[in-house]
């Protein structure tokens, strides 16, 4: 299996609902998407997907995030905004971007700070 890795980053604000704690409050992170791609084979020139087509296909929805309040932007305005859940959001995003490919998404990590990582793969 062949496999890429991309990552980009968010400057953005949010605040857990339903939370006791430091976090309830609104408060930002520089968010770490990063995401990794599967395949089984590459293509013609022996690349699983480009990079910057991979970079770009994930600019479309960092560009969505950047620089706001994530309790005001769907899906958020409902889902709270754990980095769980902005995990399962670039995954399922990006899956339905990649349906007629060959190469899928296995993997997303979002990072809210250096030491704190949520993950969501589909298995």
């Amino acid at each position: 299996m062949f496999k890429i890795k991309i990552f980009d980053f968010i400057s953005s604000a949010h605040h857990l609902r339903d939370y006791k704690g430091k976090c309830e409050t609104p408060h930002g992170h520089n968010w770490k998407i990063e995401i990794e791609f599967e395949g089984p084979e590459c293509d013609r020139t022996g690349m699983l997907i480009d990079f910057k087509e991979a970079k770009t296909l994930l600019k479309k929805y960092i560009d969505r995030f950047d620089h706001k309040d994530l309790n005001t932007v769907a899906p958020f305005d409902l889902l709270n905004p754990t980095a769980e859940n902005i995990a399962k959001f670039f995954f399922d995003s990006l899956k339905d971007d990649l349906k007629d490919r060959p190469v899928r998404i296995s993997k997303v990590e979002v990072w809210e700070s250096a030491g704190n990582c949520a993950s969501y793969e589909d298995r």
